[in-house]
C-alpha cells in the first residue's frame, strides 16, 4: 500500500512538526508520507524545519486575508497535492465548520491537555498550562483527536498523562507536556489513522 499523503499546518516554531519528521526518519511512520507543510505566518521557523527535511513548504498568510479566502486557497493547495490527512501542529487558526466538513475524520490535532479539561476556544499554548496550574490539577497531559466543527470536540484518538510537579511554571509544564506527551502521541496517532485507512 502506498503511504498516505500528509499535510502539516503550522503557525510557529514547528516542534510538533519536528516530532513527525524525527519519527519518519526513525522508521516509525511507515504508512505516512510527509508531503506538504503550510504555514499561516510568514517566517515561521517550522518552514525552515520543513525545508531541511526536504518537504515542500508554503505560506498562506492568514493575517492578510479573511478566513474564507484563506480556506479557499488552502483547499486548492491540499487538493493539488492530493492530501489524504491534515495534521494541525501548533496551528493557531480555528478552521470553519464548512472547511472541516470537507475533510471528515481526516484532520488530526494534538491539544496540550487531557480533553475535556482546559480545551475549546481561547485555550492554546501557555494559556492551557497556566489554567491547569491555577486550577491545581495534579495530572495534565496531551490529547490527539480528530477535528470536527466543535473546537477541541472531535473523537479522541490517544491521550497521555503528565504529572504536574511542585514549583511548575507554565513554561516548565509546557515543555514537559511536549516532551513526554505531545511529541510521542502525534506520530502514534498519525500512523494509527494511516494504517486504519490503508
Amino acid at each position: 500500500m502506498k503511504p498516505k499523503r500528509i499535510a502539516v499546518l503550522v503557525s510557529g516554531g514547528g516542534t510538533n512538526l519536528q516530532a513527525l519528521i524525527d519519527a519518519k526518519a526513525a522508521g516509525a511512520l511507515p504508512s505516512a508520507a510527509l508531503t506538504l507543510v503550510v504555514s499561516s505566518r510568514e517566517g515561521a521557523f517550522a518552514l525552515e524545519r520543513a525545508k531541511r527535511a526536504g518537504i515542500e513548504a508554503v505560506t498562506i498568510a492568514r493575517a492578510a486575508m479573511p478566513l474564507e479566502e484563506f480556506e479557499k486557497r488552502l483547499c486548492a493547495l491540499l487538493e493539488a497535492h492530493r492530501i489524504d490527512f491534515i495534521i494541525l501542529a501548533g496551528f493557531l487558526t480555528i478552521l470553519s465548520g464548512d472547511f472541516v466538513k470537507r475533510f471528515p475524520q481526516r484532520i488530526i490535532n494534538v491539544h496540550p491537555s487531557l480533553i475535556p479539561s482546559f480545551c475549546g476556544k481561547g485555550f492554546y499554548g501557555l494559556r492551557v498550562h497556566r489554567a491547569a496550574l491555577e486550577y491545581g490539577v495534579k495530572l495534565t497531559g496531551a490529547t490527539a483527536h480528530f477535528v470536527n466543527e466543535v473546537c477541541d470536540g472531535g473523537e479522541i484518538l490517544l491521550q497521555k498523562a503528565v504529572e504536574v510537579l511542585p514549583g511548575d511554571t507554565p513554561d516548565r509544564l509546557q515543555r514537559r507536556v511536549m516532551e513526554q506527551a505531545e511529541w510521542q502521541l502525534l506520530p502514534l496517532a498519525v500512523e494509527l489513522v494511516c494504517q486504519e485507512r490503508s
